[in-house]
């Protein structure tokens, strides 16, 4: 049986706020997904800003055959020892994992640990779905776009983004707000499939996120009223309902069969 390790990338104190709102973690929404996949599968989560046992689980990381980074609320650029610890243990990772996938949060970590650098976004931010994301002639021939759409709309939630990728990195796709929306690159180790966006949390989650912080949206001028929020929200609504779940999530399934899975749809 394969073995993964899920990284959650959020504080425990937002997940507890998360739980306490009625909306999943984002390690949760993970597993879910995956879940739809295979159920032939282990599954290990860690937080490393958190877990008082992080050093058994480094010392251990060998013993999986990938894993995947997920997303945050946090920003890179802060220094804070929360966000050290995920530096350091993504490096560890990258030089004891071969396959990672990184997802938003967990492709800047990635990046930013092989060299790159992650920056507040210039031309705007991603609130609850990306538009027009493009793959690019590269992209078409990596693993991870494999029978997904060459330009599609996805779940996404960032306001910062990658302005330098590590060397030898290879763009696979861009949209409007963000030129590296998916980037392939090897460091230590590790092969790291890395995307700016959320194939794993569904559109209802983004549109609950959107109302669950409301008021921190407004505070950092994501929006400016609540009217505008909720001409956002029906146009999320409408993208949900053209959305199929299969193609919504193909990154996630050919990662998945990447790594030696059977899957079962």
């Amino acid at each position: 049986m394969k073995k993964i390790l899920i990284v959650e990338g959020n504080l425990r104190e937002e997940n507890q706020s998360f739980t306490d709102g009625g909306i999943k973690t984002h390690t949760e929404s993970l597993k879910d997904s995956i879940s739809y996949f295979t159920e032939d599968i282990e599954i290990d989560v860690v937080n490393p800003s958190s877990d008082s046992n992080i050093s058994d689980v480094s010392n251990n990381l060998n013993k999986y055959d990938g894993m995947i980074w997920g997303g945050s609320s946090l920003n890179i650029y802060n220094d804070t020892p929360e966000i050290r610890r995920q530096l350091d243990f993504m490096k560890k990772c990258q030089n004891n994992i071969k396959n990672i996938l990184a997802i938003c949060w967990g492709m800047q970590v990635a990046v930013t640990v092989a060299g790159g650098e992650v920056k507040r976004c210039q031309k705007g931010a991603h609130r609850g779905i990306a538009h027009d994301i493009e793959i690019n002639e590269e992209g078409l021939k990596h693993k991870i776009y494999k029978n997904k759409n060459k330009i599609f709309n996805t779940p996404a939630f960032n306001f910062d983004e990658v302005v330098t990728l590590p060397v030898n990195s290879t763009l696979l796709a861009s949209n409007p707000i963000n030129k590296v929306m998916g980037v392939s690159f090897k460091a230590g180790i590790s092969n790291i499939w890395g995307i700016q966006y959320h194939p794993e949390i569904s559109y209802e989650k983004m549109i609950s996120l959107i109302h669950f912080r409301t008021e921190r949206l407004l505070n950092n001028k994501a929006f400016e009223d609540q009217h505008e929020i909720d001409s956002h929200v029906k146009i999320i609504e409408n993208e949900k309902k053209v959305s199929e779940l299969n193609s919504r999530m193909r990154e996630l399934e050919n990662w998945l069969k990447f790594i030696g899975l059977k899957i079962n749809v």
